[in-house]
């Protein structure tokens, strides 16, 4: 299981890339695995201003369906829309092509709250 050290990670099994004022999104390969193959992923908020915790879309595998949450406040300006044809990028690689929104967030307070590797780390091994 990667988890990568220069990103941030929610509880809800997320991780969050930092460029200036946007963060890239997308689920952690602990929850990719967890999940099993992944058929279909739908996000229908681009453009709308999301709080924290909100979801923002929802991830479908063989499975099971998951919810995505917002792991911060505010617009989400751009949704990875190879993923339409492909989903499958997030279980191949998802932290890099399998990427899902970006987000240009609203409050960076909201930074402190986000997890290092290794607080994610102790989450997922609990």
């Amino acid at each position: 299981m990667k988890i990568p050290k220069d990103l941030k990670y929610t509880n809800d099994h997320e991780w969050v890339k930092i460029e200036g004022d946007v963060a890239t999104v997308g689920i952690t390969d602990f929850a990719q695995g967890e999940l099993g193959d992944i058929v279909y992923v739908e996000v229908e908020t681009v453009d709308e201003t999301l709080a924290r915790e909100e979801v923002f879309g929802t991830v479908e595998a063989v499975k099971t369906v998951s919810d995505l949450f917002a792991p911060l406040s505010g617009e989400i300006i751009e949704f990875n829309e190879s993923l339409e044809d492909e989903p499958e990028k997030v279980n191949t690689d998802p932290y890099g092509e399998g990427w899902m929104v970006k987000i240009k967030f609203s409050d960076a307070s909201e930074l402190e709250d986000l997890l290092s590797a290794e607080e994610y780390t102790e989450v997922v091994e609990g």
